[in-house]
């Protein structure tokens, strides 16, 4: 049976003051990024935004309010793929070059991941799982450990959390202890098996994560969650626990298990 033409392909979430979870509805959940909207006085964020399948701004009115600042917090197809909607777009100058000229296996498009199983609908007709690719998006800021985005109320600082990937980061709070974490933690298993993914820094970035004064945690994958099942999800993956392995082989397990 063919699948449908699905025109609400996004849903949004008011999670906190200020703070919109946006999801790509037909996206199998064992792959769908989180996509994080967060309204200042002056200006917006996006943190990441997807797989870039239909256009954001224009089919969630409240993006349109204020100028928008988009950030990847790497530079992945299911992170990144959207990021060329946007005028302004930031993100850690080592993957820079990724996101400029992307490509199935720079992107980690080929790793599984895309498949007809990874939809339930399609965003267009005419659409084929086997064509995704995901579109250039050149940085026109570079962020890096240290780094601040003032939305004229609202601050946040940037944190280079490498391991996942080489350039992922993070965006903190300090005055309310939220983190965006992308995919360096989230309340799920934790990917660091990828070409240019390296398990030693990874680790570094966790034990970093402990140190800091956090209270929520808005993750790239899943349901946000508090310091105190971070600090589980972290000794997790210390002790040797929540690994993916190779993309493949566990997106087959995740099919078998539906």
């Amino acid at each position: 049976m063919d699948k449908p033409i699905a025109m609400d392909w996004y849903e949004v979430t008011k999670v906190a003051d200020g703070i919109s979870l946006i999801r790509e509805k037909y996206v199998a959940d064992w792959l769908r990024c989180n996509i994080w909207h967060v309204q200042g006085r002056d200006r917006d964020l996006i943190i990441d935004t997807g797989m870039g399948l239909r256009p954001l701004v224009r089919e969630i009115s409240t993006l349109a309010e204020r100028p928008i600042t988009a950030v990847m917090t790497h530079s992945q197809f299911d992170h990144a793929g959207g990021l060329h909607q946007f005028d302004c777009r930031c993100g850690h100058p080592i993957e820079a070059e990724i996101i400029a000229n992307p490509t199935n296996a720079n992107t980690v498009a080929d790793t599984g991941y895309v498949r007809a199983e990874t939809f339930t609908a399609l965003p267009f007709k005419g659409f084929r799982h086997q064509d995704y690719t995901v579109k250039a998006a050149p940085l026109t800021r570079y962020v890096d450990e240290g780094d601040v985005f003032d939305l004229g109320d609202r601050v946040f600082n940037v944190f280079h959390l490498p391991g996942h990937s080489p350039g992922s980061i993070a965006l903190f709070e300090q005055t309310t202890g939220t983190l965006f974490s992308g995919d360096v933690v989230y309340d799920g298993e934790l990917l660091d098996s990828l070409y240019h993914s390296i398990p030693e820094q990874l680790s570094e970035s966790l034990n970093r994560l402990k140190e800091m004064a956090i209270t929520t945690v808005h993750g790239g994958h899943y349901a946000s969650f508090g310091k105190e099942r971070m600090l589980d999800i972290i000794e997790e993956y210390l002790s040797g626990g929540r690994r993916i392995g190779n993309s493949a082989d566990w997106v087959r397990a995740n099919l078998n298990s539906i």
